[in-house]
């Protein structure tokens, strides 16, 4: 019997739907009392868990066998971290007119976050281009957003986002400490995790509802939703869509202006125009505390905007003409194999690493 599979024309994935279900049921029926102090040390563990799981999934050789490609890499890093919190800081001029304070802090911190791996790797694929590319430009960022974000965050955000020491504290045994627990025990558990894979895809969204949920039940109950009305929401639906046409319009032709081929035009275009909601749900919990309901709104607001927009962009770029001629970036590392690295890898062979690695379809990252 063929099994059944989310249609790719539909605007919802499920876990998007997931996600709309459990901010409904915060709302409903919020977590009060002792059921919102068990709530949040679950909240806690859940997010260690996440941040292991993000480490032992983590090739530290795939990472290193892409390092060649640095101007690619750092493009994708730029727009992530540099790009992405200049356009956030420009916002600041449409608060109180279009933002109330709380949302462009909750857009600001959007700015922030690390790329994606998943649907990066997925649009990249469909569009036939540079696969490895995108799964190590994502790999990168998400690394480096364990330490740059919370440092972004304090420095831009400011008295909302807590950096103390006792902040830092809390992020390293959060955040980093369990990242390189897996990494280190990555050897002896890599292959458990690789065959119980969609299991743990389970658990793992799972721990992300856990975290959106108790973030939503402490906003419902400092009734921190009263500063939340419809016209607001509309205008940051709005200013989310500016910067994501801002953002695929810098990344596509700043590449292009930089003498890049079209494959890796397409991995710039697509991992440096997204932000990962797996990643910033749990680092808003961390820094943003009871404010992290609002702080995330916008966040899951533009994740569901870019799987939208960037699912038709990837059909259309998969229809464009490839010049088999152009040359590609670095073409003398390209041409031959570096020594201790694998040979370049072809356009056919990065397609199936990309469904290999990305499944059937645009997934949540």
């Amino acid at each position: 019997m063929k099994r059944l599979q989310w249609p790719s024309w539909m605007p919802i994935d499920p876990f998007i739907a997931s996600l709309i279900a459990t901010v409904g049921l915060a709302a409903l029926i919020p977590a009060r009392g002792t059921g919102a102090d068990v709530a949040s040390g679950a909240s806690t563990v859940a997010v260690g868990f996440l941040f292991f799981l993000y480490g032992a999934r983590l090739s530290t050789r795939e990472a290193l066998d892409g390092v060649r490609h640095w101007r690619l890499h750092g493009i994708v890093l730029a727009c992530t971290f540099v790009a992405f919190p200049l356009i956030g800081l420009a916002a600041r001029g449409l608060v109180p007119y279009v933002l109330t304070p709380a949302l462009y802090s909750g857009l600001l911190f959007l700015c922030l976050v690390p790329s994606t791996i998943q649907s990066s790797i997925a649009f990249t694929s469909i569009a036939r281009g540079n696969v490895p590319a995108a799964i190590c430009a994502g790999s990168f960022s998400s690394l480096a957003g364990i330490v740059l974000t919370p440092l972004l965050a304090a420095l831009l955000i400011g008295g909302q986002a807590s950096f103390s020491a006792d902040g830092a504290v809390s992020i390293v045994g959060q955040l980093l400490v369990p990242f390189l627990a897996g990494q280190f025990l990555r050897r002896w558990v890599g292959g458990f995790l690789a065959r119980h894979k969609k299991v743990l895809a389970l658990v793992d969204r799972g721990s992300i509802l856990l975290v959106v949920y108790t973030a939503f039940s402490q906003g419902v109950v400092s009734g921190i939703w009263s500063q939340v009305t419809p016209l607001r929401l509309g205008g940051l639906l709005v200013v989310e869509a500016v910067i994501l046409a801002v953002m695929l319009a810098l990344t596509w032709y700043g590449a292009r202006r930089l003498g890049f081929a079209r494959a890796d035009r397409v991995a710039i275009q697509f991992a440096g125009s997204k932000k990962s909601l797996a990643a910033g749900l749990p680092m808003a919990t961390v820094l943003f505390g009871a404010h992290a309901s609002l702080a995330v709104l916008p966040l899951m607001l533009f994740h569901q905007m870019q799987l939208m927009v960037c699912a038709v962009i990837a059909k259309r770029r998969a229809l464009d003409p490839v010049d088999d001629a152009e040359p590609a970036e670095d073409a003398t590392d390209a041409a031959a194999p570096v020594e201790g690295q694998p040979a370049p890898v072809s356009r056919s062979a990065s397609d199936a690493a990309g469904r290999t690695a990305a499944g059937t379809g645009p997934r949540s990252g």
